[in-house]
């Protein structure tokens, strides 16, 4: 009689356990994330399952630490680089997520024709066999003389060959492809994809390779597998956009070696993707030359660098159910503001459909864009255009104040850079000193905006 494997039940969020399956994960409290996995040996299966990731050094005290900084290698692609903090670092790892068809492999291939020129350079592509990367590559245009390729899945393998070429930087693609003979669940599954990314990660820190791993996506848009992978790396970038267009945003969500949330953005081209060095141009439509209703430009800002976005509002009669419905920014703060814009400005869309867009397809998260987005709103409820060369940003509260956003500096001079001359900002943000060509106007309250802009 054959003995039934013993089962578990594993959380694809967290990589928690359970004996029996459960709505909610007990340790992470997601629901509907416990999967059936075969259980694996409990000893001797994995002798080094729980070594450190990072090398063992002796007790040292804070103060005598060299603290000199990495060194770091440039890609070849300057949004990329922007993105990592300045180039890869050496035994650092890097996870890229995002969805299928978006550029992850074609933008990590012209990486690595790049790098070849300078350092040794494996890819390793479990998703793909060598001819169908080398046919990318001529479509590139690349010529790919120093690029050496693995078509391989088998984690035992792909470690001995890092051993064996001992490259400077190395692509796996995809880390759920790869599978370990040491468990007995599928490629993909979370044990699998946990064992073999602190594999790798433990390789990577004891050789000084730099390693990249390719991630899936989920339905959500969140990387899929155990939210434990996105802590072993050193750095997590999402790939954005959308297929139907050609550009294509690459944003830093971790990173141990340079800032978080800044973002490089890149155009799809027949020759793979470029970077596009003022992004500013692509959120920013012209309307023929007019100004029209409803429009309003702000500056936000990615990490480190201003972006100029537009912000479009639509206001139409809606009957008794009106709509509120929000692109690229926060829905229930949109809510809030027709709120504020009610009480405090006495401007009202109680009966009306409320449409609110960011242009380009960028997502605002700061609450500096509070101002563009009522200006839009009062824009397209009169059916007045604010003037040419107009931007406002700050975030504006429940009481009606307007506050500050950060580093309003860098956002005002950015703004008169690309030719705009008049701004409505937070009291708190106006320059000390007045910028060439471009006209302020501090305010404390919305009711104050509102004037100024009827004004103008």
């Amino acid at each position: 009689m054959a003995i039934k494997d013993k089962t578990i039940y594993t959380c694809r969020e967290c990589g928690g356990t359970s004996a029996k399956w459960l709505g909610k994960c007990p340790q992470c409290a997601a629901w509907n994330s416990l999967d059936e996995t075969v259980a694996e040996p409990s000893a001797g299966a994995s002798k080094n399952r729980f070594q450190s990731l990072a090398r063992s050094l002796p007790v040292a005290t804070l103060s005598e630490i060299d603290a000199a900084d990495v060194a770091r290698s440039p890609t070849g692609q300057e949004e990329l680089d922007r993105v990592l903090g300045g180039g890869i670092v050496a035994g650092g790892v890097v996870l890229i997520g995002g969805d299928p068809g978006i550029g992850k492999s074609t933008l990590l291939l012209q990486a690595l024709d790049a790098l070849s020129g300078q350092m040794k350079v494996l890819y390793v592509t479990g998703e793909e066999s060598g001819a169908q990367v080398a046919l990318r590559a001529r479509r590139l245009g690349l010529a790919g003389t120093g690029v050496r390729v693995l078509a391989e899945i088998q984690l035992e393998k792909i470690v001995a060959t890092l051993e064996a070429e001992q490259p400077a930087f190395c692509v796996i693609d995809s880390i759920q492809t790869v599978y370990s003979d040491q468990l007995t669940s599928a490629p993909g599954s979370v044990a699998q994809v946990r064992e073999c990314a602190a594999q790798l990660t433990r390789v990577a820190k004891t050789s000084g390779v730099s390693l990249v791993l390719v991630g899936h996506v989920t339905k959500e848009g969140a990387l899929a597998g155990p939210r434990v992978l996105e802590h072993i790396v050193d750095t997590v970038l999402y790939f954005e956009g959308d297929t139907h267009s050609s550009f294509r945003l690459v944003r830093a969500i971790k990173n141990r070696f340079g800032a978080v949330n800044e973002i490089g953005v890149f155009a799809m081209t027949e020759r793979g993707l470029k970077g596009v060095s003022n992004p500013s141009a692509i959120f920013l439509s012209t309307h023929g030359g007019e100004p029209v209703p409803g429009s309003c430009v702000m500056v936000t800002l990615e990490g480190t660098r201003p972006l100029l976005v537009e912000v479009q509002a639509l206001v139409d009669s809606g009957g008794p159910s009106p709509r509120r419905l929000s692109v690229g920014l926060d829905r229930d703060r949109l809510a809030m503001l027709l709120a504020v814009l009610h009480r405090h400005a006495g401007v009202a869309c109680m009966d009306q459909d409320v449409f609110v867009n960011a242009v380009g397809g960028v997502r605002i998260g700061e609450p500096a864009a509070d101002l563009a987005v009522l200006l839009a709103i009062q824009s397209s409820l009169r059916g007045r255009a604010l003037p040419r060369g107009f931007i406002a940003f700050g975030e504006v509260g429940l009481a009606g104040e307007v506050r500050p956003a950060p580093r309003g500096q860098e956002r005002l001079k950015e703004a008169a850079k690309l030719g705009f001359s008049t701004a409505i900002v937070p009291k708190a943000n106006a320059p000390k000193k007045s910028i060439e060509g471009l006209t302020i106007h501090p305010v404390e309250r919305i009711e104050q905006v509102i004037d100024i802009v009827r004004g103008l």
